[in-house]
C-alpha cells in the first residue's frame, strides 16, 4: 500500500476531526444545542480538541476501503456513520455515562451526533478531493 495514500487519508480524517470539533463547539457556543434540548457545550481546550483530531485521523483510514470510489462525498457521509455508532453506543453510555444514544443529554442527541459526524465525513472527503 502506498505510504502517501495512507498519510493522505489520515490527514483527511484529522481535517474532518477539526471540522467535527468546530461543529460541536460552535453549536454549543451559539446555543444551537441548547435550542435542540441537547446538553452539549464543550470548552475549546487542547485537552478536548487533541484526541478528537487524532481519532478523526484514525477514522480517516476508512477511506482506504474500496467502496463507492466514484463518489468521495457519498463515501464520507456513509463512513461518518462509523463514528456516530461508536459515540452513540460506546462513548455516551459507557464512557460518559449518559445512556444509550446519549439520551440523558437530550432526546435529539442522536440527530446532533449524525450532523456533527457528517461534518467529519464531508470535510475529510473534501480534503481528499482537493489533495489528490
Amino acid at each position: 500500500m502506498d505510504l502517501n495514500l495512507i498519510s493522505l487519508v489520515f490527514v483527511a480524517g484529522c481535517v474532518g476531526g477539526l471540522a467535527n470539533s468546530i461543529a460541536v463547539w460552535g453549536m454549543g457556543k451559539t446555543g444551537i444545542t441548547g435550542a435542540m434540548g441537547v446538553s452539549v457545550k464543550p470548552d475549546w481546550t487542547p485537552a478536548w480538541l487533541y484526541p478528537r483530531i487524532v481519532w478523526g485521523g484514525l477514522w480517516g483510514f476508512l477511506f482506504l476501503l474500496p467502496f463507492l470510489e466514484d463518489s468521495i462525498f457519498a463515501r464520507g457521509i456513509i463512513y461518518s456513520l462509523g463514528p456516530t455508532i461508536v459515540v452513540l453506543f460506546i462513548v455516551f453510555p459507557l464512557q460518559a455515562k449518559k445512556g444509550v444514544l446519549g439520551l440523558q443529554l437530550g432526546s435529539l442527541t442522536p440527530v446532533f451526533a449524525l450532523i456533527v459526524n457528517a461534518a467529519w465525513g464531508i470535510a475529510a472527503a473534501w480534503w481528499l478531493n482537493i489533495a489528490s
